[in-house]
């Protein structure tokens, strides 16, 4: 068996970047993605694109500070399916927590869907511990294109960040 080694560069994600994600959900969804990059501009959001050499974004997420006062919440985080589960998740989630660091906050928070045990032992994995469960609905566009509220439950996560912990992992990947 053969290995192929790409780096990747994790950055800002930007507006033109959207034509590339379509991946990553629907047009509604990337509606949504584009209203909070405007609110990027502020400084309330950072929202991340993990890259391979090409500069096209294979996963994006956003960090929101508005959510949990003191702490980054992790929201919106997807990578290209063809590519999951070869460790760029961690590497976005990585990348997110050092933006919380940056903005001397020490913890990260996310809630993932009950229904979505991979991506709960990912969470677990880099050291995220459940802390409790709540409703949760948004608009969701289906395949025929009609907009209807998606309902779930999801389980609240949380992890205390150091800066060591932060250097550690930034060497590990080299991003």
């Amino acid at each position: 068996m053969s290995a192929v080694v790409v780096s990747l560069s994790v950055r800002d994600l930007t507006q033109e970047d959207l034509q590339w994600c379509s991946w990553s959900g629907s047009a509604l969804h990337l509606t949504q993605v584009a209203r909070e990059l405007k609110r990027s501009r502020s400084g309330v959001v950072d929202y991340l694109a993990v890259c391979p050499p090409s500069d096209r974004p294979v996963a994006i997420g956003g960090v929101d500070y508005e959510v949990s006062p003191g702490a980054g919440t992790l929201w919106q985080l997807a990578v290209l399916p063809a590519l999951q589960s070869c460790g760029i998740g961690t590497v976005l989630i990585h990348a997110a927590e050092q933006r919380i660091i940056a903005r001397g906050l020490q913890r990260a928070e996310l809630s993932v869907e009950e229904s979505n045990p991979r991506a709960r032992a990912l969470y677990e994995r880099l050291g995220y511990v459940a802390h409790g469960r709540k409703p949760a609905a948004w608009d969701a566009e289906g395949p025929d294109g009609v907009i209807r509220r998606y309902e779930t439950v999801c389980t609240l996560m949380g992890k205390t960040l150091s800066r060591s912990a932060s250097t550690q992992c930034r060497k590990l990947f080299r991003w």
